[in-house]
């Protein structure tokens, strides 16, 4: 029994009571030769060089820690940006794609599947399948394949097949739903990369261990410029919060370090066009483990809605609900036009055109000062700057005029 209060699950893979394996029975013999094995081979001393190896001369790591000294300005925080923008593919997803391939060549799978949302896992995904020569399907949702272009052909030159999602609301969640099958189809040979802190366990654990790699060197840069190695709040978005778990994991259990995650509103938390999981859902079951999930009084998913695809999703990781159930993290949320908002004046203030996702992170700090106790003026911020704008240009040049 592990004497962390939220850093790691329990065996069974539940933070407080979110998490576990809800799993059909084609897959169980996986998802145990994963939980049984994952530890061991991620602690492994050669599996660790090559991990560190590939973070530092193919993903470039470590990424720099920014004070930026306008934002700062603008809200009278000293706000420093992790950006994880800078990473090769221009998201943190790499962080965890990168550990993934390696645990799945190990494990002796040949065929790699992936779901993608906002394009960048799936694009993390078909890289490290280019890198390790190793066959890819990723699934994503026919309306997200429209609104992400571009990562969709940088996917396809990649060499993975990219295969639409056409049920539902033809986003994340049925890309889920569909990896999930296709997964159950082929369970020997195929490994499914999930990209965030969500599904069975171990992948909630899993994931958000390849990712704190952010927290990890955020507590040495912010030491090296600082003289202390402990912000006074840390923030990031989340959907199903991957970016969020590495931003947070090294902080989980310092008490003194506030955290705070930010939800996609999309129209308004109460407009029937959210993705605000932690303010509409309730506990429920969704893509293997029980967590909080925006759902009717019988059970039934809730298509979410958000202008960002990576945020589209009806639920969060079980780690994010146990922290939001413990009052351990403070939960805000930011609507489309908010999020839109904080992209541009991120862009003219600091010269950094950032995700759409990573753009609700920012939009939360104007929320601060009213829906955080006891944070001063002058406060040390990190936030967690998930990924870079390109994928999202479309939506920002037919917003340019309003802002």
């Amino acid at each position: 029994m592990s004497t962390k209060l939220y850093q790691e699950p329990d065996q069974y893979g539940y933070y407080g009571e979110f998490g576990g394996a809800f799993i059909p029975e084609m897959l169980f013999r996986n998802v145990e030769q994963l939980k049984s094995e994952y530890l061991k081979i991620m602690y492994d001393q050669d599996f660790q060089q090559e991990f560190q190896q590939l973070l530092k001369d193919y993903v470039g790591r470590p990424t720099p820690l920014y004070l930026a000294k306008r934002l700062s300005e603008r809200y009278g925080f000293n706000v420093y940006l992790k950006r994880e923008d800078l990473c090769h593919t221009g998201a943190h997803k790499i962080n965890n794609t990168i550990g993934q391939i390696l645990l799945a060549r190990r494990l002796g799978k040949t065929k790699i599947i992936a779901e993608t949302g906002a394009g960048q896992h799936g694009v993390a995904t078909a890289t490290v399948c280019a890198l390790m020569g190793m066959e890819c399907d990723v699934y994503m949702g026919e309306v997200d394949i429209a609104r992400q272009a571009p990562n969709v052909a940088r996917m396809n030159m990649l060499g993975a097949k990219v295969i639409p999602a056409t049920s539902g609301s033809k986003t994340l969640k049925d890309a889920t739903n569909e990896a999930i099958r296709a997964w159950i189809n082929e369970p020997l040979e195929t490994h499914y990369i999930i990209g965030s802190v969500v599904g069975p366990h171990p992948y909630p654990d899993m994931v958000a261990r390849f990712q704190s790699i952010i927290s990890e060197e955020t507590r040495k840069q912010l030491f090296e410029q600082t003289g202390n190695s402990l912000p006074d709040l840390v923030m990031a978005c989340v959907g199903g919060g991957s970016n969020a778990a590495g931003m947070f994991y090294h902080f989980l259990e310092e008490p003194t370090v506030k955290i705070v995650a930010v939800e996609a509103a999309g129209h308004g938390v109460n407009s029937g066009l959210s993705a605000a999981t932690t303010q509409l859902g309730a506990p429920g079951i969704l893509h293997g483990s029980k967590s909080l999930v925006m759902q009717t009084s019988d059970g039934q998913v809730i298509e979410p809605h958000s202008i960002s695809a990576g945020l589209d999703y009806p639920g969060i990781g079980p780690l994010h609900a146990h922290l939001f159930q413990s009052k351990r993290g403070t939960f805000l949320a930011a609507t489309d036009e908010e999020a839109l908002k904080a992209a541009f004046e991120l862009t003219k203030l600091e010269g950094i055109i950032p995700a759409l996702e990573s753009a609700h992170a920012i939009a939360a700090l104007a929320q601060l000062d009213a829906k955080v106790k006891d944070l001063q003026k002058g406060a040390t911020i990190v936030i967690c700057l998930s990924g870079r704008g390109d994928k999202d240009l479309n939506t920002y040049m037919n917003a340019l005029k309003s802002y």
